[in-house]
């Protein structure tokens, strides 16, 4: 009786464990969706970088608190508070991120921004098995260099980059990796507040090269629907996600942006993507796939 009822106890945890990487799957990958429509938005609205990045954080950080402020309620001061220090460290990695991100496509190619962001899940296994000792699926490690090579595919011989701009690339990789560790290694605990804090962040650290009150009604609507539907969506989604993924595979569903974003500009503007462009995205897509139902190692 004993042994049967140990063997219904591992079934469950086995079957509960399964549902939640499923839901992970599901999130990290429309988190992708929303995050490929940056490109899309960025053709839409009429307004220089700064000005629509202030917004694009301010709209997507009051996006997140809504979020929480519904489903914590009374709780939702202590939900900031209870994010701790790991908190802090993943809403700093994500601010930063985003920093290293707009200036490495100053300093160097969109191609060599690109093919470095594909090094994540790489970057996320090693922090993983370094700071937590945890073994990386081997499906989830081949799977991510399928997608590094579909990504290689897509952007070919691009232009040469800016050694600079590069290193600004690998940092933006390495901490959006190590906030996917974190927020994994601390998933008993609700990230979101990290990730509204990491929102209200972008738009004080743009704001003295932002100019508000200087985009049009018509503009100030598209920038709404950029801050809710693309970076708040986006990062709400990565957030809830991450917490029941593991980072590699967090950070190889997350490829599934790349090729995604050039898609949506094909559909709205009708520029042409070259065979390169869709073979490489077949290729990442078939590798998100293969790991996605795989399961886990």
């Amino acid at each position: 009786m004993q042994l049967e009822m140990d063997a219904a106890m591992r079934a469950g945890i086995a079957a509960s464990a399964h549902r939640r990487q499923r839901e992970g799957t599901r999130l990290v990958a429309l988190s992708a969706v929303a995050f490929s429509t940056a490109g899309l938005f960025t053709r839409l609205v009429q307004a220089d970088a700064w000005t629509l990045l202030f917004w694009r954080g301010l709209f997507g950080g009051a996006f997140i608190l809504g979020w929480i402020a519904w489903t914590e309620r009374r709780g939702m001061f202590g939900a900031f508070g209870a994010i701790g220090g790991a908190g802090l460290v993943a809403a700093a990695c994500s601010t930063l991120a985003t920093v290293c991100f707009i200036q490495a496509l100053r300093h160097t190619s969109v191609a060599a921004v690109t093919v470095i962001f594909a090094t994540a899940p790489f970057l996320a296994a090693a922090i993983a098995w370094v700071w937590l000792r945890d073994r990386p699926a081997r499906r989830t490690l081949v799977a991510s260099l399928l997608a590094l090579i579909g990504v290689v595919v897509m952007v070919g011989h691009g232009e040469a980059g800016g050694a600079f701009g590069d290193l600004l690339a690998l940092a933006m990789t390495g901490l959006m990796a190590l906030m996917m560790v974190v927020v994994h290694r601390h998933r008993a605990v609700s990230m979101l507040p990290a990730a509204c804090l990491s929102a209200f962040a972008c738009a004080v650290l743009v704001a003295p090269w932002a100019h508000p009150a200087s985009v049009s009604p018509a503009t100030f609507g598209l920038l709404v629907l950029f801050g809710v539907l693309q970076f708040g969506l986006g990062l709400l989604l990565l957030t809830l996600g991450s917490r029941r993924l593991s980072g590699p595979r967090a950070s190889l569903l997350s490829s599934l942006e790349l090729p995604l974003a050039p898609l949506w500009v094909w559909l709205a503007f009708g520029e042409g993507l070259t065979p390169a462009g869709w073979i490489g995205g077949a290729i990442v897509c078939a590798a998100v796939v293969m790991d996605a139902v795989g399961g886990e190692d």
